[in-house]
């Protein structure tokens, strides 16, 4: 039996070193140029250093994605936990930066299966917890999901923030401000007027009516 090799261990200086210039290198120049040696020279270490911690490239591409999902999952949940709003969850997905991260990734998926089965499990988890938090600010809103889909918004939240971010990458930024500035005012407006909405529902709610007023009153007369 050939005996499993020893990794360094995962709480490391140098493996962080490695995944951080892991990521820099692919966000700055694209997957493709993440290899061994570009990596190395970095994070200013030797290149052999890199199989003392991960067995295969695959495996650094694995930890590099898995720390920075969960990452966002963590910043996600205490965001939601301070401010509850579509704002929120708006603000969170035109992180371009990270959208640029998971194009990048994507790209490499189609080559390895590993990677792709990978992106797919935390893209699952993470929607989940998107539309559990949509779902949830629409109800607060008072609006019904057959009027308002919670997963049909938080689609057209994801698709415009990967677009701008594929084309950004391309150098191509056109509509890209009126299409932020349009979506907060649109978020801004919509949360202002369900707010008003819902402050005259419980106003009125409040105010007894004239037959509640004659009910009150036969109830005393009737104990009196």
């Amino acid at each position: 039996m050939t005996a499993t090799k020893r990794l360094g261990a995962p709480e490391s200086k140098t493996r962080v070193l490695l995944l951080d210039a892991a990521e820099r290198l692919l966000l700055r120049d694209g997957y493709a140029a993440v290899t061994s040696r570009r990596v190395a020279a970095e994070a200013g270490l030797k290149p052999q250093l890199i199989h003392y911690y991960f067995r295969t490239m695959d495996d650094l591409f694995l930890e590099v994605y898995r720390r920075r999902a969960e990452q966002g999952i963590e910043r996600f949940a205490t965001a939601i936990e301070v401010h509850r709003s579509l704002r929120t969850v708006w603000r969170f997905g035109t992180d371009l930066r990270w959208a640029a991260f998971n194009i990048e990734l994507v790209a490499l998926a189609n080559h390895r299966k590993a990677i792709r089965d990978e992106i797919a499990r935390y893209a699952r988890r993470f929607r989940e917890m998107q539309l559990d938090a949509i779902t949830a600010i629409l109800e607060d809103l008072g609006v019904p999901p057959d009027i308002c889909p919670p997963i049909v918004v938080l689609l057209a939240m994801t698709g415009v923030t990967q677009v701008m971010a594929l084309e950004t990458a391309l150098g191509v930024t056109t509509g890209h401000r009126e299409t932020m500035d349009f979506v907060d005012s649109w978020i801004d407006k919509g949360e202002r007027d369900l707010g008003a909405e819902q402050e005259r529902r419980r106003d009125s709610a409040d105010v007894p009516t004239p037959m509640a007023f004659r009910a009150g009153a036969v109830s005393e007369e009737g104990s009196s």
